[in-house]
């Protein structure tokens, strides 16, 4: 146990460095450029198409970084600006579908999957997300708390000051994402190790009939919705070449996959910044089984229209 929880803590710890050297300097970055002329510019450029949204100009900057990026890179923009909760909530929803485009779309490559289609999916749903949110959501208007992360009453004067509390902002924030990773980290390091993985995998197993894959799936399905589409990229790789899945299959996963991925960690992280994580859990959840059992009903529907008019050619030349 203390061997697992050993290496549970080094992974945690290995994890919150590599993503604190990105959350770190961004949130610095960004918080200091907010009294600087460039930020405001391509706010203020931006803030048309953000209001489509039912964002502030200044939501622009964490999309960008979070799709170019990653979603700590984007939780870093956002922990640097004074939005509202209706506002950090929509961020939260599009980056959870979509974040670190350019990496996961790669992953979806190479197991098979046109990296088009990806792309177009996790846009779709993240701009969709947002523009349905903002109507039916007259509520949120009050001011977000980032967790232990305050905001400050006065704007700092000089660069002196400024300097100061991005370093404050940026070390708060990849504090906050310690306590929320390496706790995770040792969690999974233990489940893998005592085989509870496999275990969900046989659990979930049956319940892929009704997504319209099969069962051989299921151990891409585990690895994508535990460790994601970045983490587990090597496993679902491995998974697809050794149980045989199979093209169709391979799409609905990775179509519930991009809407639904690292189902708790990509949940959790959300947490500082102030919002209810159940709805956006449950927003994910919803949105990947109904766009994957529409998609694989139509599949399956123009697989069987294939194999008749197969059949009636078939009788034809028969004949």
């Amino acid at each position: 146990m203390r061997g697992i929880m050993g290496r549970g803590l080094q992974q945690g710890l290995s994890t919150t460095w590599t993503l604190g050297k990105i959350i770190f300097p961004i949130t610095l970055i960004v918080t200091i450029l907010q009294y600087t002329p460039v930020l405001p510019w391509l706010i203020e450029k931006l803030s048309p198409l953000m209001g489509l949204l039912g964002l502030s100009g200044e939501a622009a900057v964490p999309l960008v970084l979070g799709n170019a990026l990653n979603l700590y890179a984007g939780i870093a923009a956002i922990v640097s600006f004074e939005f509202t909760v209706k506002e950090v909530f929509i961020l939260a929803v599009m980056l959870s579908f979509s974040h670190n485009l350019f990496i996961e779309s790669a992953v979806a490559s190479k197991v098979g999957i046109n990296l088009w289609v990806i792309l177009l999916t996790r846009i779709t749903l993240a701009l969709t997300s947002a523009i349905v949110i903002n109507f039916v959501w007259n509520g949120g208007a009050e001011q977000a708390q980032y967790g232990l992360i305050n905001a400050s009453e006065e704007s700092p004067s000089g660069w002196g000051e400024i300097a100061i509390q991005g370093l404050e902002t940026a070390g708060m924030g990849v504090f906050q994402l310690a306590l929320i990773v390496i706790p995770l980290m040792v969690i999974m390091q233990y489940l893998r190790e005592k085989g509870w993985l496999d275990v969900f995998s046989d659990k979930l197993a049956p319940s892929l009939k009704i997504l319209g894959m099969e069962r051989n799936t299921s151990m891409t399905m585990v690895a994508g919705l535990t460790i994601g589409l970045a983490y587990g990229a090597g496993l679902m790789i491995q998974a697809v070449k050794e149980d045989g899945v199979s093209k169709k299959d391979m799409y609905l996963a990775m179509i519930f996959l991009v809407s639904c991925h690292a189902v708790v960690e990509d949940t959790l992280v959300f947490i500082p910044l102030g919002i209810p994580v159940w709805p956006l859990l449950i927003i994910r959840i919803v949105t990947a089984v109904v766009l994957t059992m529409v998609i694989g009903h139509i599949w399956k529907r123009i697989e069987v229209q294939k194999r008749r008019e197969t059949g009636n050619e078939h009788s034809y030349h028969t004949l």
